[in-house]
């Protein structure tokens, strides 16, 4: 009876394992973009790294984020990217609609913030292949810009 029980344990045991690692192989290649799929407005194109980064996954979801300062009069990419290198490029959504505070960040005058919202499964694949500082390097993400178009 012990036996059985013990041979159960160890088979669901390895199914999830197996489960598990099948998932999170694939991951990378669910998450990561390509540049050329990144859509950006038309006109001179300027670029930005965060103020601030959070990486903190275990938090639960939306606890990996930066915060991006955009001049004003420029209308950001609505996506950001983060590239780690041996890994790619990872594409995201910025949240807020310009506001001027944010997570102890403030604003210079004339300018506003965008919240970049990273992929919490993403994070804790990239943690877990040992690149958890890299994802806390401001230089590794960024975010497009350009003046606002005129019509006329």
């Amino acid at each position: 009876m012990l036996k059985s029980k013990i041979t159960y344990v160890l088979f669901t045991l390895s199914l999830i394992i197996v489960l598990s690692w099948t998932t999170l192989s694939r991951l990378p290649n669910l998450l990561t973009c390509h540049e050329s799929n990144v859509i950006r407005g038309t006109g001179e194109r300027f670029y930005t790294h965060p103020q601030k980064i959070i990486v903190e996954p275990w938090r639960g979801e939306h606890h990996v984020y930066a915060i991006f300062m955009i001049p004003g009069g420029n209308l950001n990419d609505k996506l950001f990217t983060v590239t780690i290198n041996g890994t790619g490029t990872f594409c995201g959504e910025l949240i807020f609609a310009g506001t001027t505070v944010a997570d102890g960040v403030y604003a210079k005058p004339g300018y506003y913030l965008m919240k970049a919202l990273f992929h919490t499964r993403a994070a804790v694949w990239l943690i877990s292949q040992g690149k958890k500082d890299e994802l806390k390097q401001p230089r590794n993400w960024k975010v497009g810009y350009g003046k606002i178009q005129k019509p006329g």
